[in-house]
């Protein structure tokens, strides 16, 4: 049985707008400024869904969809459904495979397999580098097979490589051939790959190498400045491949107490979450994005966003304040920060690992995470410095992260 609705956390977001506040830009939101967007005239017209085609899967979707791996409420599945979702994503590692699981059993049971798209992903395994091409293959397809029986169903919409990271990744002959091959076998629509550092250039390699129909990338307001990026995106999509975005909501703060804790609950998480995700919709070369909502009251926030890209005043002041980004100390898994650590630890996986873990709550993903690292290159090799050598080439305090997860996994 899922937690009750009061104890499911807003996925690290109440942590993200105390950066907000520790950075003293909340001055200029008034106290009546801060208002639900669920709080409308009962007058006010309801607007219409807005609709994106996904590339060249002429899938129609509205611009919100569901991020189901933090959910463990089924009834916010259906729930999301009745209120207009049609895209609803998983992963055979979210929550050890009980995401799939649960996603299957809502769908079977209120009969809507034909009026919703699927996506779930795959994680390859460490040493895939060295498999003979017969076993990559094999080991996809299997992949495939295994969450099909989790979710119960026949095929999956959009079956996504997870995290990919270079461009040979996206290349990959063999990689392809088992796609193809799951295509064929009617077990998979579309396929796509994942994407969380050297977005850019996955993004491009997928636009050049013309195979992979969907890409889904780290995509908000952190990465304004990321020209590269934007660009990257802007050139997958005249080209057909179909942009869905994730973690829309991004940051993480220095201090937290009880007190801002409270006042940002009460009159702040509305509003940010709705500029951030009309932040990144009002892109139109990006179809849909996926927050990673728990709840009935943040799934009715969320895709409000669906009927309505226009901002509100406070909003729109929330988006322009001068500094706003310094408050989030946003990893962008730039990976530039490697070359600053003499024991090679893999620093990019393990800001992940503390995201999951202390920005969402979600310990069981930022187990599987950490567990994807190589021992030698993971949280343990940490112990032998006194002192982290590692610098972000932004403003992440990676010291203080690895600190936490020293004392959470060591």
């Amino acid at each position: 049985m899922g937690m009750p609705e009061s104890e499911l956390s807003r996925r690290g977001f109440l942590t993200a707008a105390t950066g907000f506040i520790a950075a003293g830009l909340t001055s200029t939101i008034k106290a009546d400024d801060r208002i639900s967007i669920e709080d409308r005239k009962p007058e006010t017209p309801v607007k219409p869904i807005i609709y994106r085609t996904l590339g060249k899967t002429g899938l129609k979707l509205p611009i919100i969809g569901m991020g189901v791996m933090n959910a463990a409420v089924p009834e916010v599945v259906a729930a999301s459904y009745d209120k207009g979702v049609r895209l609803f994503e998983t992963s055979e590692s979210y929550q050890m495979g009980r995401n799939q699981e649960m996603v299957g059993n809502v769908i079977k049971r209120l009969g809507i397999r034909d009026k919703v798209i699927i996506g779930t992903k795959v994680e390859l395994p460490r040493d895939w580098p060295a498999m003979r091409p017969a076993q990559i293959r094999k080991t996809i397809i299997n992949k495939a097979e295994s969450c099909l029986k989790q979710l119960q169903m026949d095929y999956v919409d959009i079956f996504y490589i997870h995290s990919v990271s270079e461009t040979a990744q996206v290349k990959n002959q063999f990689f392809k051939e088992a796609m193809t091959t799951l295509k064929e076998q009617n077990k998979i629509r579309f396929a796509g790959v994942t994407t969380h550092s050297e977005m850019a250039q996955v993004l491009n390699e997928a636009a050049a190498d013309g195979f992979y129909d969907v890409v889904e990338a780290m995509i908000n307001f952190a990465l304004s400045s990321d020209k590269q990026l934007f660009e990257a995106i802007q050139n997958a999509a005249a080209v057909g491949v179909g942009i869905v975005a994730m973690k829309a909501f991004w940051g993480s703060p220095e201090k937290l107490n009880s007190e801002n804790a409270a006042w940002i609950k009460e009159h702040m998480t509305a509003t940010i979450a709705s500029a951030s995700l009309k932040w990144v919709m009002r892109n139109k070369n990006i179809t849909v994005n996926i927050p990673g909502y728990t709840n009935f009251e943040h799934m009715k926030q969320d895709f409000a966003v669906a009927r309505d890209l226009e901002y509100t005043e406070p909003e729109r002041r929330f988006l322009e304040e001068q500094g706003a980004r310094l408050g989030f100390d946003f990893c962008r898994q730039c990976r530039r920060c490697l070359a600053t650590c003499p024991h090679d630890v893999e620093i990019p996986t393990l800001m992940r690992t503390y995201m999951y873990a202390a920005q969402y709550g979600n310990l069981l993903q930022a187990r599987t995470t950490l567990d994807e690292i190589p021992t030698k290159n993971s949280i343990h090799a940490c112990l032998s410095c006194e002192t982290c050598s590692a610098r972000c080439a932004n403003d992440v305090n990676i010291a203080r992260r690895i600190d936490f997860l020293k004392l959470t996994y060591c």
